[in-house]
């Protein structure tokens, strides 16, 4: 599965089935957490066979089932949001790609003593459930055209139109899409975020840039004042 076949096919999910990864899932996870790490100057680790963070907690889509997770956790900086969004959404993609089902989560989950490490110097940004799905496919969502989240007209280039598209399957806080590209001259792209009650902005325009990226190819342009 290439990386927009994930794209098209990753859906959030919320429940699971109860059974542990397999280890060569497990194995997977691990090298390609720590390639990630190492890419994107993070910390992000996988939690095994743990219940407690979703135990009994009432959240945004009544989770069930979920014992395995990876926090994402990573220095100080104005850049850590927008980083964690987007290697949160390159991990979530090979995750799709060895069949397995995630979701994204901010707030609805606990933080456990002694399930991961945080240091002093680094914050714990987000959550990505991860295991086996009760149920596999696309699910549809409503999302916005490109015009309300680009300045794309008849005009643009062919990458451009597909970069745009592909962010608008990215996941987004509450399904918001508070993200815009804004395609400038001699092939630059300039990303920037919205504003929301729900805040997550951050996070959600490091994952919409991800998906530009898989969508458009990074070989077409260049970002211009890139938060990453």
């Amino acid at each position: 599965m290439t990386e927009l076949e994930a794209i098209k096919n990753r859906h959030s999910v919320r429940k699971y089935q109860d059974r542990p990864l397999e280890t060569s899932a497990v194995t997977a996870l691990q090298e390609e957490i720590a390639k990630i790490n190492r890419e994107g100057d993070l910390h992000m680790q996988l939690v095994l066979n743990e219940r407690k963070a979703f135990k009994g907690f009432l959240s945004y889509g009544s989770f069930s089932n979920v014992s395995n997770y990876i926090m994402i956790v990573g220095r100080k900086s104005d850049s850590l949001e927008y980083r964690a969004g987007y290697y949160g959404e390159k991990l979530v993609l090979f995750a799709q790609s060895i069949g397995l089902s995630t979701c994204f989560v901010g707030l609805t989950y606990k933080k456990i003593d002694g399930a991961y490490d945080a240091g002093k110097d680094e914050k714990t940004v987000l959550c990505i459930a991860i295991g086996y799905g009760e149920k596999d496919g696309y699910r549809s969502h409503k999302i916005k055209r490109p015009d309300q989240v680009s300045n794309i007209n008849a005009d643009s280039p062919e990458w451009f139109r597909k970069g745009v598209e592909a962010a608008l399957l990215a996941p987004t806080a509450i399904n918001q899409q508070k993200f815009h590209f804004e395609y400038i001259p001699e092939d630059k792209v300039r990303p920037t975020k919205g504003t929301s009650f729900a805040g997550y902005t951050k996070i959600d325009l490091g994952i919409a840039m991800y998906n530009f990226e898989i969508g458009a190819g990074i070989g077409n342009f260049r970002w211009l004042d890139s938060p990453l």
